[in-house]
């Protein structure tokens, strides 16, 4: 049953509905907050390897490694990237809610709208974590 716009049960439809989007919100900090540690790790070893000589050195070796380490660093900047505006549309999520019960209107079909886009952004960024995770694991990572 609708509830009246403009109301203190609305506004408590309003607050029931953001719960969700606030988890997402958190769970999209904590992921952001992982993904820059590992692209941290990733940026170093490539500073690391940029400053073995090309020649001459018995770590010369290991600079093949440099063009894996930087598709690693761009997939993580894309995934970073993708998390970054799930949590925008999450955030634009919470405003539009409490906006649209401040004025008296319906939020849950533009709500339901940001969540899904929400959503959608959050599980590409996890689909080029997974694809950079699973790049990490190669063989030279094991000698």
């Amino acid at each position: 049953m609708p509830v009246e716009p403009g109301t203190a049960d609305h506004l408590a439809q309003v607050l029931s509905h953001v719960i969700a989007p606030s988890f997402l919100l958190g769970a999209v900090a904590g992921f952001v907050s992982i993904m820059f540690t590992r692209m941290t790790h990733i940026l170093d070893r490539l500073r690391n390897l940029n400053a073995i000589p090309d020649q001459g050195d018995t770590r010369s070796p290991l600079k093949a490694d440099i063009p894996r380490l930087g598709r690693r660093a761009r997939l993580m900047n894309k995934a970073i990237f993708l998390s970054v505006c799930s949590g925008i549309v999450a955030t634009l999520l919470i405003v539009l809610a409490f906006a649209s019960a401040y004025v008296g209107i319906q939020h849950i079909w533009g709500a339901a709208i940001l969540f899904m886009v929400s959503l959608l952004l959050l599980g590409a960024a996890l689909v080029v974590f997974a694809i950079e995770v699973r790049i990490a694991l190669a063989d030279y990572d094991h000698h």
